[in-house]
């Protein structure tokens, strides 16, 4: 989709709906209110959306240099939860039930932030999430994040509806990233997408497992105040097989039988069945809950990504910081636990690592910086994340991250 007089007044006449709309009032409902930062006072209007990387303080400027620069209906995309987008606003409200139990007169100066996940280690806890279609959002797309990543020293999980090859941004990256799997309803086209990836050289395989259907009103509603002719880019309804040939993952596979991605009749059958298919590490990407973590502790899983996919794909009006805690109690230390969704400032990630969580992804923020300024817009969110990562490790008095614990946070929501 090109960006033209057109778009532009697209996007005026979305600035107008939105000034408009009662959603934009607080305790409103939709994207206005699901985005803003929580208790903000700045009025982020086009005045105050920056137009330098450097002039950023924190990553919601990014977001609405994003708003700023992208066609609604692909910031739509980005932004959509799922119905109202309670679970949404739900991922932000929720890191307002945990606060923080400080130490004093530790050596902090210089705070450890190094991770290892399956015997790699890692300069940062920070890891880039998978995000599908970022050539919506940048030409550069997914390898203008692996060179962010690779220049950052941060772990980079690719989605199997990137828009481009894992060949190539495995090759950006300067090592293999992780491969997430949306596995089709043909088993034949899941093997021969298993196999690339493995071939490749992806060490671990992330299955997502929540992507079950949604009804993403926001993204509709947005895509009704764009005027361009976006056939050049959505020629192929994605209802039918012909769809998945824009996704370079699927090219050379027979995709005549394919229709969807993410089968709704998949069981834990299926595990066993994806285990004796590679031997690469299997991450399952949406379990929220102790029985479901359990049930992948036996499946010999290895590793969890707690996650609601952003509120883009579930209504369960619950944060995925508050499932943390039952799914690493649940693992008992026999896997790593990832999780995403929500995360948008150092105390947030500081918050997962206290209540077990071995990382935590990052999803939407490196995209608004995708989208903004490219390659420098995703460096420079990972770089910021990371400052406020250091910051409330010095200000706990936590040295390193193996430092952090239960008895730096408190759960409100236990009292």
């Amino acid at each position: 989709m090109r960006h033209d007089s057109t778009s532009r007044a697209a996007r005026r006449k979305l600035l107008r709906w939105a000034a408009a709309s009662p959603l934009a009032m607080a305790g409103g409902s939709g994207l206005w209110a699901s985005q803003a930062p929580a208790g903000s006072q700045v009025a982020r209007d086009d005045a105050a959306v920056i137009t330098k990387v450097e002039d950023a303080l924190d990553v919601f400027d990014f977001e609405a240099a994003a708003r700023r620069t992208l066609p609604p209906a692909h910031f739509g995309y980005l932004a959509t939860g799922t119905d109202a987008d309670d679970t949404v606003r739900a991922n932000r409200e929720a890191f307002g039930r945990y606060q923080l139990r400080v130490r004093r007169l530790v050596n902090v100066a210089k705070p450890d932030l190094s991770v290892k996940l399956f015997g790699t280690s890692y300069d940062s806890p920070i890891v880039l999430a998978p995000v599908s279609s970022q050539r919506a959002f940048h030409p550069e797309a997914e390898v203008a994040v692996a060179q962010a990543a690779r220049a950052q020293k941060h772990l980079q999980i690719l989605s199997t509806l990137s828009s481009t090859a894992v060949e190539a941004v495995n090759t950006a990256r300067g090592e293999p990233v992780w491969f997430q799997l949306y596995p089709t309803n043909d088993w034949n086209v899941t093997t021969a997408i298993v196999g690339r990836a493995e071939k490749a050289g992806c060490p671990v395989l992330v299955l997502t497992v929540d992507n079950l259907g949604n009804n993403r009103v926001t993204q509709k509603r947005l895509t009704r105040l764009d005027n361009r002719a976006c056939q050049s880019c959505h020629a192929m309804p994605p209802s039918t097989g012909r769809f998945f040939i824009t996704r370079p993952i699927f090219s050379g596979i027979d995709m005549s039988r394919a229709e969807r991605v993410s089968p709704q009749d998949w069981s834990w059958n299926q595990i066993d069945r994806l285990r004796a298919l590679t031997k690469m590490k299997i991450v399952i990407k949406g379990i929220v809950t102790r029985e479901d973590a359990e049930l992948a502790r036996e499946r010999g899983v290895d590793g969890i990504v707690v996650s609601n996919h952003g509120g883009r794909s579930e209504d369960s009006g619950r944060g995925a910081i508050e499932c943390v805690r039952e799914v690493v109690e649940a693992v008992a230390g026999a896997m790593p636990v990832l999780v995403d969704s929500g995360f948008r400032r150092g105390t947030d990630i500081f918050k997962a690592l206290a209540l077990g969580a071995t990382a935590v992804c990052i999803g939407r923020p490196y995209v608004w910086g995708l989208a903004a300024f490219g390659q420098p817009g995703v460096e420079e969110v990972l770089k910021m994340l990371r400052r406020e990562l250091e910051l409330v490790m010095r200000q706990a008095g936590t040295a390193s991250l193996s430092r952090i614990d239960s008895t730096y946070v408190i759960d409100r929501g236990r009292w």
